[in-house]
């Protein structure tokens, strides 16, 4: 789904009294900035390629965070029209389940207002996952509910994408369902699963990529 400043140390100081002129012994301002970049570079052209990046290779976007630490996929039209849902995958193989840009939701008039994770014959939000074992964890199919989320005209049922262990359910969105709103695919997330490694494979090929799902979608 997000996520600094240098104390004194008399070093600044120093460097400027340096730079303040040759004629108290110091060096000049411009053959201070040459040493500086020889001792970093040197003459060696492939270290400064290494070090300094080519401006006309780097992305006219930069990556998200998002997309730096997790693998990104896209359930569109998830058991109904226009129920996109997103999975992003982390390393660790845990999968983060949230609305995708594209959710009917986000279309109606004022966004979703309320969060309920009451859907079925449980309470998703009460289950506590306790242990490295995840002692009470509830396994789920990939159709299964998670929870509804209601806007002023309809509400929408969120569903797992995958079969697998549900670890945590975000109840923050039943007190703040407006993060939904803002950001869905960050602190907006609705619950994170454990799939089996099988049953990932088994889920993976019908999932859509992040640039898929932008030409699907007509996204820029």
């Amino acid at each position: 789904m997000k996520p600094e400043a240098l104390g004194g140390s008399g070093v600044g100081d120093s460097l400027v009294q340096n730079t303040e002129g040759e004629e108290e012994g110091g060096l000049g301002p411009v053959i201070m900035e040459e040493r500086r970049e020889g001792c970093i570079y040197g003459d060696d052209d492939e270290l400064r390629r290494l070090l300094v990046p080519d401006v006309h290779t780097l992305p006219i976007t930069p990556t998200s965070s998002m997309e730096a630490n997790f693998d990104i996929y896209f359930a569109p039209d998830f058991i109904k029209p226009g129920h996109d849902q997103y999975v992003y995958r982390h390393p660790n193989g845990l999968c983060v389940i949230g609305l995708a840009p594209c959710h009917l939701a986000f279309k109606d008039d004022g966004g979703i207002v309320t969060v309920d994770f009451n859907v079925g014959k449980s309470d998703r939000s009460s289950i506590k996952v306790t242990g490295k074992r995840k002692r009470n964890a509830q396994h789920f199919e990939s159709n299964t509910a998670l929870c509804k989320v209601s806007t002023g005209k309809d509400s929408y049922t969120v569903r797992c994408c995958v079969k697998g262990s549900l670890l945590e359910v975000n109840d923050k969105l039943i007190k703040q369902p407006a993060l939904l709103n803002s950001s869905a695919d960050r602190e907006g997330y609705v619950a994170i699963i454990m799939p089996k490694p099988l049953d990932w494979l088994k889920v993976k090929g019908t999932l859509l990529g992040l640039e898929e799902y932008k030409r699907l979608r007509d996204l820029s």
